[in-house]
């Protein structure tokens, strides 16, 4: 059976109030309303047509819902969450750990006895979380750490007062010395520093760098004591074109800036912050997981079929671009079909479910193929 689900949007404070509304095509709240969650996450799962979660359907009944072999690969856990994200501030600068880190952060977190919903707690799960954001608009992002090089001649254009010591840590391939020391450094003296970073912003006299400038100008300005700015000068600033995406594996520092976009990532709800929040950071955690080898192209495209290519083992993503006819597309284990534009049918064996902008559906592990009609474009997500 192919059904239709009924999802979640979180509140939280970076969200736009009206990018959800518009897709939806539903009159806004007035309230941010930052992420809709599509899957069997426990703390947001999507609810099914006969009142039950997809997380309590998933833990009655592994082999029916996932399919005998995904249950059996993912300790009977559903494989992925998809979300539409709509960032109307920049989320905090943070990282995702590996399964491995996951697992041993986990087991650290329960031996301490810290409740799973604490604000305090880093790790909510034993999975890691590496995720994919596909752009649904221009999207601004910080992305992975910038060719060492690049970030030197930003430097050396912009030439802020008290960043020599950093800039000479960069040119002698210091890079975890120069995160790791201002992501330390107290509020008190990391406000100066972003101060001289907003000023030499302000007063560059050229026309290098538009987008960095931007983000810098726009941080130093909302988080004056934040060591976050400072490390916003290390990753890649990027702006995704509609359908451009990025990639995030286990240590990739990022934080997404502004924009709407589809979201998805191993089932897991795993964050260590660094900075640009005003949630829980724990900095000697967040350094231990993070990867610290440069990222020189962190832009993703689709292939010719509409394939993100990740390698990632949680989840494959396809993208249906429909104006008439049909397409079928085989799928391994559970999926979940996300509508973004006009209107799309999904049709399993013996049912059909019609989806405009924002609505999603579900089709079980044992479904078989998945067909697609309609105009519109619509995501495929399954498990790998």
């Amino acid at each position: 059976m192919v059904v239709p689900l009924q999802n979640t949007i979180r509140d939280y404070a970076w969200g736009s109030p009206t990018a959800l509304p518009e897709l939806l095509g539903v009159q806004p709240t007035g309230e941010p309303q930052a992420e809709l969650w599509m899957g069997a996450h426990e703390s947001a799962p999507s609810v099914l047509p006969n009142g039950d979660t997809l997380y309590d359907a998933v833990s009655a009944d592994p082999g029916a819902v996932l399919g005998e072999e995904t249950a059996e690969r993912f300790d009977g856990r559903f494989p992925f969450l998809a979300k539409l994200l709509a960032a109307a501030q920049p989320l905090s600068i943070q990282a995702h750990p590996s399964r491995d880190q996951a697992i041993d952060g986990y087991q650290r977190d329960e031996a301490a006895a810290i409740p799973r919903d604490a604000a305090d707690r880093n790790y909510k799960d034993a999975w890691p979380k590496p995720e994919i954001l596909i752009a649904l608009e221009p999207f601004d992002a910080l992305v992975g750490f910038r060719p060492l090089e690049a970030t030197v001649a930003l430097l050396d254009a912009l030439a802020p007062a008290g960043f020599e010591e950093l800039t000479d840590l960069l040119r002698n391939g210091k890079l975890q010395d120069a995160f790791s020391g201002f992501m330390s450094t107290d509020r008190d003296a990391i406000r100066p520093l972003v101060a001289a970073l907003g000023e030499a912003v302000a007063q560059y006299p050229g026309d290098a760098f538009p987008l960095e400038r931007e983000t810098l100008a726009k941080l130093c300005a909302d988080f004056p004591d934040d060591p976050g700015v400072l490390a916003a000068l290390l990753l890649n600033r990027v702006r995704l074109q509609r359908f451009d995406a990025v990639y995030l594996p286990a240590g990739n520092v990022h934080a997404y800036l502004r924009g709407l976009g589809f979201e998805v990532m191993a089932n897991s709800d795993n964050v260590l912050r660094g900075g640009l929040t005003s949630k829980y950071v724990d900095v000697p955690e967040l350094v231990s997981v993070v990867d610290f080898e440069p990222l020189a192209d962190p832009v993703l495209t689709a292939t010719a079929d509409g394939i993100y290519e990740t390698g990632c083992e949680y989840f494959a993503i396809h993208r249906v671009d429909l104006s008439s006819g049909e397409r079928t597309i085989d799928g391994v284990g559970p999926r979940i079909v996300c509508c973004v534009d006009g209107s799309v049918d999904a049709a399993g064996k013996e049912s059909v479910v019609t989806l405009s902008a924002g609505q999603s559906a579900f089709l079980a592990g044992p479904e078989g193929p998945c067909t697609l009609r309609g105009s519109g474009t619509a995501f495929v997500v399954a498990a790998r």
